[in-house]
């Protein structure tokens, strides 16, 4: 018989097992050993079975017994997601490596502009999710005790002891978990040795659920075939589900894989090497349909053998016990205290990473009398906050588990949770694959899925005239029908999960997209989103080395003692030094130790802000505009919590000036873009109206004159024709663009172009203008594409003639040779191009005129892209007396000159 005592001695051996594997994995990783299996495939495969918690070692047997094959869609789920979205994995891994993140709230929020209000949000609902899932962990745990309690004790008894099971196991898990994930802060929030030890429970748990399995089959049944005829008899093989509530698991399920903290956690953050997810996707599965295969034999022969009202979530346990396998019964045990265990150390570890980085150093940072004048607390001040995180998280989950009286079905438990974090899944996969999405979409989406959640699934959970009244599940919140937590907007006849999956979900998804569409996101947000589509063309997944020419160990000393301490900071550059072998001096900064530094100081100030430092002092490092705006944001963000790092960077600034100039020329090509649009279509719309009423005065009006007619079809002709040269300029330019034209070029005298340039350009306009040259300068013969050459000068004298805006209009056009080029440049008296218009005059959708009807904006646009293909260059240059064009042309030999326009 198994007494409680020696299933306590038991448990503390194992634990103390687990914290000696623990240790010298972290020891090992330290000194650099042991990365064969550190960062092995196996492991990270194995490290992936924290999904299979008490709900799937005790949980899955009950959900069998008591709805049949419903049970397999908590492993299809992820399954599926493993085999067939690996991709979609693959790109959040790249992403979390890119951007450095270390939490699920840290993703998102830093897909939307790095939000803080975004980061909260997720961290909230992160946490309210969770908590009935520790409480689940906690209920397993304590009823495991129970079983064995109850072979020893009185009935009496036996409930004290589960009473004070609960708070204890709390407590103990807490303990661990503090000990386990918060002896030390890593730079990157890897932890080796929670992740090895989560690693031998995965194995632990596999062993003794394929143990009883194997006695159930072999030892009970008498073999494969004895068992199957068993279930064939079974109740369990006659019951059936909607396909409904499959699909609601199975997504659940799914998304649950993705967006539970502790799934990213040794998913995304702790992963090393993006090719062991194609491993697991196969891998992972195998291990799912091991520790599901012996479910419904054990269901089967627990209904069979156990006495009515036994719990099925215990069969695990109590059919060993009655047939008297007590080595095996605790084996089980040992199991399902691993699957809890496991599950509680890992996600509590990242819930308290997600609540020190995003509520706690914030609102310290904030709030203290001093903020962070002494930046070597910090460090201290994280650990301490990440630990009363731990308590408190774990406080919430046993508070829960009181509040519910502990009953209820482990798999009910559980997917309540599941319901919870799969709120994530809108605005992480749009982010991912939507540059659209923006911030306010993702807090309307989250808000509206995390309140319906809220109110169909976890507070109906605690049963009528606890968290809601009997009332509300009867007549609706405030007595509107329309508002019952289990049939929400008059809905009936929906299973409770369905229903509350269906509208949460659904309503989050519409609300994220459709305010993602009708609002316009930021700078950083544009940025951003397209640095999370594109991540496999802005990353290739490996960190970026240093070149440190610039800078010496003293300056990275001075900044580290600013952040760490003087004693920390002294402590790793004395480190650094021995490991290079240097004795009473400092390290030399080579690449290693500066990725080592920035490593560093990445655990207390972020790692784009470490980043950023460290260029600053050093440099070398190419710095793409999505890194600058990141660590332009953090930056800010630190500057506003600590007056320690006010400090100022000339490269930063200038950068940032070099961005807010950028983005107002793209505001003003956007609004260009949208005015050449409004242009366009009037321009087509006008001569289109004209021709299509008076064809329609001809087709229908009798008796019209032949003057008439004649006066209404030249209009139609005229029409038309102003159409065509419309259509002919859209098609031009964009046949210049895609480099489709073909160039006739021959020798010709640049004069006769210029001639013909100026008869054509006066005879289409009324509007006189003295145009002085000096002809002998004109003299030179070119090898050129004539055709396209007038075409160019046309546009630029036409344009002077009508945009001139001197009293006396004059154009100059002067010639003069440059090197082996010669420059054309027609300048007129007028006021010329204001300076906030230049640098937009050769886009195809500037119009700088001063009315309604001055042309579509591609003269110029045209005009550069000739002179491009042409081998030369058009500018425009101020004048003191007005507004210069400057065309500079090649003035070589045939031959040199053939090879020039084909190379442009």
């Amino acid at each position: 018989m198994v007494t409680l005592n020696l299933l306590i001695a038991v448990c503390l051996v194992y634990v103390a097992g687990l914290f000696l594997v623990a240790f010298l994995a972290e020891r090992a990783a330290l000194r650099g050993r042991g990365g064969w299996l550190l960062r092995s495939p196996l492991v990270y495969t194995l490290s992936l079975s924290i999904y299979c918690t008490a709900w799937t070692f005790y949980g899955a047997v009950g959900y069998a017994a008591r709805s049949g094959l419903e049970y397999v869609t908590i492993y299809l789920g992820p399954s599926l997601v493993m085999i067939g979205w690996w991709w979609v994995l693959r790109r959040l891994v790249r992403i979390g490596r890119a951007q450095r993140v270390t939490s699920v709230a840290d993703l998102i929020s830093a897909r939307y502009g790095k939000s803080n209000l975004l980061a909260v949000m997720v961290t909230v609902m992160a946490v309210v999710g969770v908590t009935p899932y520790i409480a689940l962990q906690l209920q397993s745990v304590t009823l495991s005790v129970s079983i064995f309690a109850s072979h020893e004790t009185s009935s009496g008894q036996e409930a004290q002891i589960t009473e004070n099971a609960a708070f204890w196991v709390a407590a103990g898990l807490a303990l661990f978990t503090v000990l386990f994930g918060t002896r030390n802060l890593n730079a990157n929030e890897r932890h080796h040795g929670v992740v090895i030890a989560v690693a031998v429970e995965a194995v632990v748990k596999l062993v003794a659920l394929l143990a009883v399995g194997v006695f159930v089959v072999w030892g009970l049944s008498g073999g494969v075939s004895q068992t199957l005829e068993r279930i064939d008899a079974s109740q369990i093989a006659t019951w059936h589900t909607g396909g409904g509530r499959w699909t609601a698991l199975i997504v659940l399920s799914a998304a649950a894989l993705v967006c539970l903290p502790r799934m990213f956690q040794v998913m995304v953050v702790e992963n090393d090497d993006e090719r062991h997810l194609q491993i697991a996707s196969w891998a992972f599965p195998l291990y799912l349909m091991a520790m599901s295969l012996f479910v419904v034999p054990i269901a089967v022969v627990g209904l069979e053998l156990m006495p009515a009202g036994t719990n099925p979530d215990l069969y695990v346990l109590t059919v060993p016990l009655s047939q008297g396998q007590n080595g095996l019964a605790m084996l089980a045990f040992l199991g399902g205290f691993s699957s809890a265990t496991s599950m509680v150390i890992v996600a509590t570890l990242a819930l308290s990473t997600m609540m020190s980085n995003h509520i706690v150093m914030p609102l310290w940072l904030k709030l203290g009398e001093t903020g962070a004048q002494q930046s070597g607390d910090v460090r201290d001040v994280v650990i301490r906050a990440r630990r009363l995180s731990i308590l408190l998280i774990i406080s919430l989950g046993y508070l829960y588990y009181r509040a519910s009286g502990g009953s209820g079905a482990l798999a009910a438990i559980g997917l309540i949770s599941f319901g919870g974090v799969a709120q994530f899944l809108p605005a992480l996969l749009g982010g991912i694959f939507w540059r659209g999405a923006t911030r306010i979409g993702a807090v309307a989406g989250l808000s509206v899925g995390f309140v319906i959640w809220l109110y169909t699934m976890l507070l109906p959970s605690f049963g009528p005239d606890a968290a809601l009244s009997a009332a509300v599940f009867d007549h609706g919140l405030l007595g509107l029908g329309l508002l019952r937590p289990e049939a929400l907007f008059g809905i009936t006849d929906l299973d409770p999960v369905v229903h509350a999956v269906w509208w949460s979900l659904s309503l989050n998804t519409l609300f994220f997209f459709v305010v993602s569409i009708f609002s316009f996101p930021t700078p950083l947000e544009r940025l951003q989103g397209a640095q999370y589509v594109n991540v496999f063309d802005h990353s290739s997944g490996p960190a970026r080395g240093w070149s440190a020419s610039e800078g010496g160990a003293e300056d990275l000393m001075i900044m580290s003692q600013r952040i760490l301490g003087a004693t920390e900071a002294q402590a790793f550059f004395v480190a650094q030094a021995l490991q290079q072998g240097r004795v009473g001096g400092p390290p030399v900064p080579t690449p290693e130790f500066v990725q080592a530094l920035e490593r560093e100081l990445a655990a207390s100030v972020g790692a784009a802000t470490a980043n950023a430092m460290i260029s600053q002092i050093i440099g070398g490092q190419a710095i793409s505009v999505e890194d600058l705006m990141a660590v332009a944001d953090e930056s800010a963000q630190i500057l506003e919590y600590s007056s320690q790092l006010e400090t100022k960077s000339r490269q930063l600034t200038e950068t940032a000036r070099e961005l807010s100039q950028a983005n107002e020329k793209l505001m003003q090509l956007s609004l260009q873009k949208d005015n050449f649009l409004s242009q366009i279509s009037h321009e087509l719309r006008t001569p289109m109206t004209s021709i299509r009423s008076f064809s329609e005065i001809l087709r229908d009006v009798e008796e019209l004159s032949s003057a008439e007619k004649s006066r209404y079809a030249s209009i139609i002709h005229s029409e038309a024709i102003r159409l065509t040269r419309l259509l002919d300029d859209l098609l031009d330019l964009s046949v210049l663009e895609n480099g489709e034209v073909s160039l006739n070029a021959r020798q010709v005298n640049l004069r006769d172009i210029i001639d013909q340039a100026v008869t054509t350009a006066q005879a289409s306009s009324s509007r006189r203008v003295e145009i002085k040259r000096k002809l002998r300068a004109e003299e030179v013969d070119l090898f050129t594409d004539a055709d396209r050459l007038a075409q160019v000068f046309i546009n630029l004298v036409t344009n002077a003639i009508k945009y001139c805006d001197a009293a006396s209009p004059v154009l100059t056009i002067a010639v003069r040779q440059q090197e082996e080029d010669l420059i054309v440049a027609f300048t007129d008296n007028g006021s010329g191009i204001p300076t906030v218009s230049q640098s937009l005059i050769f886009e195809k959708f500037a119009r700088l005129g001063r009315g309604e009807g001055e042309g579509a904006g591609l003269g110029l646009a045209i005009c550069r892209e000739i002179i491009t293909r042409l081998g030369g260059e058009v500018r425009y240059v101020q004048k003191e007396t007005g507004g210069s064009f400057e065309v500079q042309l090649v003035r070589i030999t045939p031959q040199v000159g053939a090879q020039r326009l084909l190379s442009a």
